[in-house]
């Protein structure tokens, strides 16, 4: 079998746990010689960037085409070599690299007649606790822990709230308010996981993260992430001292270089990772290979399509690093339209995912209707 043809598919589409917000990927397809389809992704997140990763994937594809899909690390090597000018240390490159190497190990895998997560080497659990991963909606908090209680009462396990989103909820911004959010949370969901993610809005300096974390170590936070933004290892080393809740970051980072100098700091305790960024299921994996190393937490930022969900559910399985997995708890287009069998918990467990490759079938007819030209040209 033979790579015979890739193509880059900006899709553009409207997020309901963001606020309906227009959200942007690239999505890769490759086709073999044999009429065989592997599926990749790539979160680009705004309309250029977007576009620039289309660029990328089309460049790199003549060097790709009329070679093996299954020597997924030569070719993922090949890709980062070809980009050492314009993607050295991360960038748009990555993205691109990211989107074609999933869509490989996709293709790879039907290839064999394995999934993927076979492919790395089997299950590493039997089931993962899901989570909630939410923007919360509303100003009010009561009506903020009656949001929660009804996601929660599918089963879920805990919840993740980011702060400095959109919307009425502002959370991020006032230390008794948020405060207040991680008590009221506390008390609607028992004993349940609970962690706060700090949005790029939010701009806490040091001693605001500290008189921060401390007030809310009461209500025992999981974790907190990204309190200080993707790099302030001084920073991280003073709130780490100062506070005893779980430190995570990581999600910016794009090549295990990046991973590796965060984990070299001393001062995470939960690495987050997303196959659509940093590139693929090659660098994801190589990336939980040092996490175990550094014995820290592994968590998947799956937070885009159902082929992204694949990927990192086939990594999170595959190694000890990785202890839960995130859901959003709004049903989306890229999630559940995107394929014909879309993810879920079961009582708030994931089981391993099953099937050839990613074990997805995507519909095309879908993607159609939210490609990036279509969908900017009516908005």
């Amino acid at each position: 079998m033979k790579i015979a043809r890739i193509e880059a598919i900006p899709v553009s589409y409207p997020e309901p746990n963001d606020f309906n917000a227009l959200r942007h990927l690239c999505l890769c397809k490759i086709t073999a010689d044999d009429g065989r389809v592997g599926w990749g992704e790539s979160i680009t997140q705004f309309p250029e960037a977007n576009f620039a990763t289309k660029a990328i994937i089309e460049g790199m594809a003549p060097n790709l085409v009329g070679k093996d899909p299954v020597h997924t690390e030569r070719l993922w090597r090949q890709n980062k070599q070809q980009a050492w000018w314009y993607g050295y240390g991360g960038g748009i490159a990555s993205y691109a690299v990211a989107a074609i190497d999933i869509a490989l190990w996709d293709l790879k895998g039907k290839a064999l007649g394995a999934s993927v997560l076979d492919l790395l080497g089997g299950p590493m659990h039997e089931r993962l606790p899901g989570i909630a991963s939410c923007h919360a909606h509303y100003e009010s908090i009561p009506q903020m822990a009656e949001e929660t209680r009804e996601w929660l009462s599918t089963g879920l396990q805990g919840l993740k709230t980011g702060f400095g989103k959109r919307g009425n909820a502002r959370l991020g911004y006032e230390h008794d308010r948020d405060v207040a959010y991680v008590k009221a949370m506390r008390e609607t969901i028992g004993d349940k996981m609970l962690m706060i993610d700090c949005g790029i809005n939010v701009k806490w300096d040091v001693s605001t993260a500290v008189r921060r974390a401390q007030a809310m170590e009461p209500y025992k936070l999981d974790w907190i992430e990204e309190p200080l933004g993707a790099w302030d290892p001084e920073g991280y080393a003073t709130l780490r001292a100062k506070t005893s809740t779980l430190i995570a970051y990581g999600e910016k980072e794009w090549t295990l270089e990046g991973f590796e100098r965060v984990l070299a700091t001393g001062t995470v305790d939960v690495i987050g990772v997303d196959p659509g960024r940093a590139e693929g299921i090659t660098g994801f994996k190589k990336v939980c290979d040092r996490v175990e190393a550094y014995r820290r937490q592994a968590n998947a930022h799956a937070w885009s399509s159902a082929i992204v969900t694949a990927a990192s559910l086939a990594i999170s399985f595959s190694t000890p690093a990785c202890k839960l997995f995130e859901f959003k708890p709004l049903r989306n287009p890229m999630q559940h339209d995107l394929v014909t069998k879309p993810f879920d918990h079961v009582g708030g467990w994931v089981y391993p995912p099953t099937g050839p490759g990613l074990g997805i079938e995507v519909i095309e007819e879908v993607i159609e209707g939210f490609r990036s030209e279509k969908v900017l040209a009516r908005s």
